[in-house]
């Protein structure tokens, strides 16, 4: 039996998705909580890792089994044990061979900006600055350069384990609300810290630190130090997996 996750999580307190030595991963709370309810050894495969501190709305996982399960009361167990800055939203039995990393088609980003001092968006946004641009036409102007399959090598973190850095970029856009400003991206994959990397060099962008013309240099040259800072963690989260 192979069984479809659809999990959310605040990923404050964790090391991030993947299990890692010596700290605290979403990965590792599920995978000890479906193993405390079925008493086998569970391999709990993730539509892909996010760094330390950020969330999902949307992160898919799956994992296999050989006798069949009650759905509706496992789904409830587990989000029983599961600590409550993670949650089961949904579950599902899916085809033998379905893989939440490899099948998957497309991964969605958002990364939200908060415009007020709010204490419900502290943890989940970064504040902006007074003296920041966040003109949204010019943002989506500048957020052009990004679109289309290229080597994102100078927009990861240096080091990463990742041979294949070329990704594919299909959408990339900023919208305004009352309060919040959001960036969106959509690619096939993404590399170590890319999104955050991606929307600082964006906002390096908009506010002159980095021209227009240096874009294609810093694709080229395929060196971190040449693109803009990352934004922090916290603002940002995997929004939608498709397959």
């Amino acid at each position: 039996m192979n069984y479809k996750l659809l999990i959310q999580y605040d990923g404050t307190n964790y090391s991030g998705w993947q299990i890692q030595d010596n700290s605290v991963s979403i990965q590792s709370k599920i995978t000890e909580a479906l193993e405390l309810l079925t008493k086998v050894k569970i391999n709990l495969i993730g539509s892909g890792r996010t760094d330390s501190g950020v969330h999902a709305l949307g992160q898919i996982a799956n994992f296999r089994i050989e006798h069949p399960l009650d759905i509706y009361k496992f789904k409830f167990q587990l989000n029983s044990i599961l600590p409550k800055d993670i949650s089961i939203k949904d579950m599902s039995e899916v085809d033998e061979d379905f893989h939440s990393r490899f099948d998957a088609k497309k991964r969605s980003y958002i990364y939200l900006f908060s415009k007020i001092k709010s204490p419900f968006y502290y943890k989940y946004s970064t504040m902006i600055r007074v003296n920041m641009n966040f003109d949204v036409d010019s943002l989506n102007q500048n957020s052009k350069y990004f679109l289309g399959s290229k080597d994102f090598t100078s927009f990861c973190r240096k080091n990463t384990e990742t041979q294949n850095k070329i990704c594919n970029v299909y959408n990339v856009h900023w919208k305004e609300t009352k309060e919040l400003i959001i960036f969106f991206i959509e690619a096939d994959r993404f590399l170590h810290s890319m999104v955050r990397t991606i929307t600082g060099t964006i906002l390096a962008l908009n506010n002159n630190f980095i021209s227009p013309s240096e874009i294609k240099n810093i694709f080229e040259a395929k060196d971190r130090d040449l693109s803009g800072e990352a934004v922090p963690s916290k603002g940002l989260f995997l929004y939608k997996i498709k397959y």
